[in-house]
């Protein structure tokens, strides 16, 4: 690394939700992630309670991002690498994803199940 010494490191991404059990169940079935912490206000999800984790968060009063431009756009969203864009699209809608506008050759753009958009990306 060059330059100066970072501030911090990567200690996990927040998504705001309702209800965190549900979506935080969603992305580990979706990403393959265990639970590293909970409570009843915020999950983790990971590959291990020392890395970096997904933290869902429980906001009153959410409201969904609007895909991709309008009143609330989105704001920032995951990637997820797969090796078959076709089988990983039908995992995702049965798990609940929806198909939104979008997209390309090794890509597809999702919402998870309370409209959060990620994409799944084939290399």
């Amino acid at each position: 690394m060059t330059g100066p010494a970072p501030a911090g490191r990567l200690h996990g991404i927040v998504i705001d939700c309702p209800d965190p059990d549900s979506l935080a169940t969603f992305y580990q079935n979706l990403l393959g992630m265990i639970r590293v912490q909970e409570s009843p206000t915020n999950i983790v999800i990971g590959d291990s309670a020392d890395r970096p984790g997904i933290s869902f968060a429980r906001v009153a009063d959410y409201v969904p991002p609007d895909w991709p431009t309008g009143q609330r756009p989105q704001y920032i969203h995951l990637d997820a690498r797969v090796n078959d864009l076709v089988e990983a699209s039908r995992r995702a809608e049965g798990l609940g994803a929806r198909r939104l506008p979008g997209g390309g050759e090794n890509f597809a753009v999702f919402a998870d199940p309370i409209g959060h958009p990620f994409c799944l990306v084939e290399f």
